[in-house]
């Protein structure tokens, strides 16, 4: 059974920064492509970032400078370090696990991320 399971949302004021962490289970995670996507109320899901099995990283524009994703192969687990926070930031963030060959999708529940003075 397959399981991602996101953790470090919460209430961050802007210009701060939080950690998200997306710990994955019953995958060989190594060979994963792994993403956060996220998606603030009324608007469609969006890619936030993505790290392949090789490390190499993409960004959306909105996010390039500010966040960093990574992954620890040994621990299953992909991170989302979130810098500069702003108030557009707010959504529920959502990894993913994904690979081509065979081809599987895998996602977590999401964790709600809320920036607010």
């Amino acid at each position: 059974q397959v399981q991602l399971v996101e953790s470090g949302g919460g209430l961050v004021q802007p210009g701060g920064s939080l950690r998200l962490s997306c710990a994955a289970s019953g995958i060989i995670f190594s060979t994963y492509t792994l993403a956060w996507y996220r998606q603030a109320p009324g608007k469609q899901r969006e890619l936030v970032a993505t790290i392949t099995s090789r490390g190499n990283t993409n960004y959306a524009d909105s996010v390039k400078g500010r966040f960093i994703i990574s992954r620890d192969n040994a621990k299953n687990t992909v991170y989302l370090q979130m810098n500069s926070l702003k108030p557009e930031d707010t959504a529920v963030y959502y990894c993913n696990a994904a690979r081509s060959i065979p081809t599987s999708s895998y996602w977590g529940q999401g964790t709600q991320v809320t920036v607010s003075s």
